[in-house]
């Protein structure tokens, strides 16, 4: 009995030792709240609407070839020259088309001789017919000769006159003034009729070609406003509209060609080509609200979805979303947030579901209805 005197004791230290080192060890302190940049949907920037890339071109774009074979002998031009119109572009050896026509001129004379010959035989006829010494019969012969006669002359003198056009074919003549935008020949080489040899960019007005996606082409028209900002001028936008839509869609990337002219803008010759950035003032079909790139994340189970903060109890939430077209820095949204939603813009990747942050704006300052974050002075917002 008295060796198990000691064990009350021994509890009651015990309960006294736990008891002093959890008073030594203090409470863990909590993790401040995560600062996070948040912005309004469609607030930073001119981030609304639509935008597509774009490539500058020629209202009028031909493909130059030869109307007959050969072998090219000569270029004149190469890709940036400009031309005039009637300028000779290239030649083709024309010694065979040459004599080809050398050989119908004298299909010609030939035709023409025995038409000559069937004049005089029908004349004598007539007049032998007229002192009733040949039949009836035998005029109606010779008359039918020189109708034969004069069909085959008329025959070579076609012949003659194309064989000689075909002689004039051999060089390729620009058909109005502009810049040589394509070259897909070379000298010593074998073409055939209609073969592209040049590809003309005609002076006057230039466009845009655009890609509209499949699933939205109705929601855009002929004549609709849009804005044009050039790869080398950044930041300023001309107007322009959509003037015209292709009815059928490309059957490798399923999107419609459109062209966008410019409403009142020359751009030079040598800006053929340049990237373009086509921009519609609102989304056709709803509003224009648009979030930066950086606030795009993963959504649950597919899809895209966007962090969005309750000011009041600073909670953030996973919201799905429909987005649009990307642009350079921004991106549409079509559905699940509203323009008076704050909307994480930089960190989402680090947070999760029901998590407190310390919302700020781009000014680092608290939006309204969240107090500041207890941070060090030294904290830096997260972007």
């Amino acid at each position: 009995m008295r060796g198990a005197a000691w064990l009350p004791a021994l509890a009651l230290g015990l309960a006294g030792t736990l008891a002093l080192a959890g008073c030594g060890g203090g409470d863990v302190a909590a993790p401040p709240p995560r600062v996070v940049l948040v912005a309004h949907p469609g607030t930073a920037g001119d981030q609304g609407g639509l935008a597509f890339a774009g490539e500058v071109r020629a209202r009028e774009e031909s493909a130059l070839s030869f109307r007959v074979g050969g072998k090219l002998v000569r270029r004149f031009v190469d890709v940036g020259d400009r031309v005039r119109a009637g300028q000779v572009l290239a030649e083709l050896d024309a010694q065979d088309l040459q004599l080809q026509a050398s050989a119908a001129q004298a299909r010609l004379a030939a035709a023409q001789g025995e038409l000559a010959r069937a004049s005089a035989d029908r004349a004598r006829y007539a007049a032998l017919a007229r002192q009733q010494l040949v039949s009836r019969s035998a005029l109606d012969a010779q008359d039918a000769a020189y109708a034969a006669a004069a069909g085959q002359s008329k025959a070579a003198r076609a012949d003659y006159d194309a064989a000689r056009n075909a002689a004039g074919y051999a060089r390729l003549l620009a058909p109005r003034d502009g810049v040589i935008a394509l070259r897909q020949a070379e000298a010593g080489q074998v073409v055939a009729a209609g073969q592209p040899i040049f590809g003309l960019a005609a002076d006057g007005a230039r466009e845009i070609a655009i890609a509209l996606p499949e699933a939205r082409v109705h929601d855009f028209s002929v004549g609709q406003p849009a804005q044009v900002e050039l790869w080398n001028a950044p930041g300023k936008r001309l107007p322009a509209h959509i003037r015209e839509i292709s009815p059928a869609a490309d059957a490798q990337t399923r999107t419609y060609a459109a062209r966008v002219a410019l409403d009142d803008a020359r751009i030079a010759a040598d800006g053929l080509g340049q990237s373009a950035r086509v921009y519609f003032a609102a989304a056709p079909g709803g509003a224009a609200l648009a979030v930066p790139l950086a606030a795009v994340q993963p959504g649950p189970g597919g899809g895209k979805a966007l962090w969005v903060v309750d000011p009041a109890t600073r909670r953030v939430r996973l919201a799905p979303v429909r987005l649009g077209p990307y642009a350079e820095d921004s991106v549409p949204v079509l559905a699940g947030v509203s323009a008076g939603d704050w909307v994480v813009a930089a960190g989402g990747h680090l947070l999760r579901a029901g998590e407190v942050v310390a919302p700020v704006d781009r000014d680092d300052r608290p939006v309204d209805g969240a107090p500041a974050a207890a941070a060090p002075a030294d904290a830096t917002p997260e972007r």
